[in-house]
């Protein structure tokens, strides 16, 4: 069986290449669709908690190609780290292994989010009413539609945590980081372009302010920091699977 071998080192490799485009695309089409056919693909590609009623099992894979409209820092950050870090793994692994990576991390940590939202739901739902748990269930997606939630704490937070979707190529990408620290540890990442850290310490760094960020859970913080933990997390557990069958370089 032929497998891809790289004939040389690639600045673009084709995964990547093709990832960033599809991104792109993606973010493009964010807006021609909202505008044009007053359609949010957000809503409908972004990652939904199971009970949500926008909840299709589609967003699994789907979210990890939508970035916050709002924000083009969000795709911009993604789509360079992608390639910053990704490239060099794909030239070693060739295109099949680093495109099933990728895949694995980004569900990986859709799964991670899913079961983060089970716990916190179950904390919150401990403190209501079934009447409650039933009207945001029932008009939760439609009351955040309107750009509204309840004055009810509990069932804001729930209402949140359910109907709020969740985008972004970053769990893929915390895998990705994960891995290059992991193979390359005594690389140098240069922080700001301008303060040399070794990649092992800089993912050991990242993962331990996700973890902080992510336990805090401030008021106000809509990044999905367990999202990107579990692309770590399932990153480290395909790494360790690749190295004891001596496939990891």
């Amino acid at each position: 069986m032929s497998q891809y071998r790289p004939s040389g080192f690639k600045m673009l490799p084709p995964v990547i290449k093709n990832l960033i485009i599809i991104n792109v695309l993606f973010y493009l089409a964010t807006f021609a669709f909202g505008s044009a056919f007053n359609i949010d693909l957000v809503k409908i590609l972004g990652l939904h908690y199971p009970t949500s009623q926008d909840f299709g099992t589609w967003q699994i894979v789907s979210y990890m190609f939508m970035h916050s409209p709002t924000s083009i820092m969000h795709i911009l950050f993604n789509m360079f780290a992608l390639w910053m870090f990704g490239n060099t793994l794909e030239n070693i692994w060739g295109s099949k292994r680093f495109l099933n990576y990728y895949l694995v991390t980004g569900i990986g940590a859709a799964v991670v989010q899913i079961i983060v939202a089970y716990v916190r739901i179950s904390y919150i739902e401990a403190s209501m009413s079934a009447e409650q748990i039933a009207t945001v269930m029932q008009e939760g997606a439609a009351v955040l539609g309107k750009g509204m939630n309840y004055q009810n704490e509990a069932m804001q937070q729930l209402n949140l945590i359910i109907n709020t979707p969740t985008i972004g190529a970053s769990g893929a990408v915390f895998g990705i980081l994960l891995a290059f620290g992991m193979m390359f540890p005594n690389s140098l990442i240069y922080v700001y372009f301008a303060i040399p850290v070794k990649a092992k310490y800089f993912v050991m760094i990242y993962g331990a302010i996700e973890l902080y960020t992510g336990i805090a859970n401030s008021q106000g913080d809509n990044v999905a920091h367990f999202a990107h933990l579990g692309g770590m997390l399932f990153g480290f557990i395909l790494l360790r699977i690749w190295k004891r069958q001596g496939k990891l370089y």
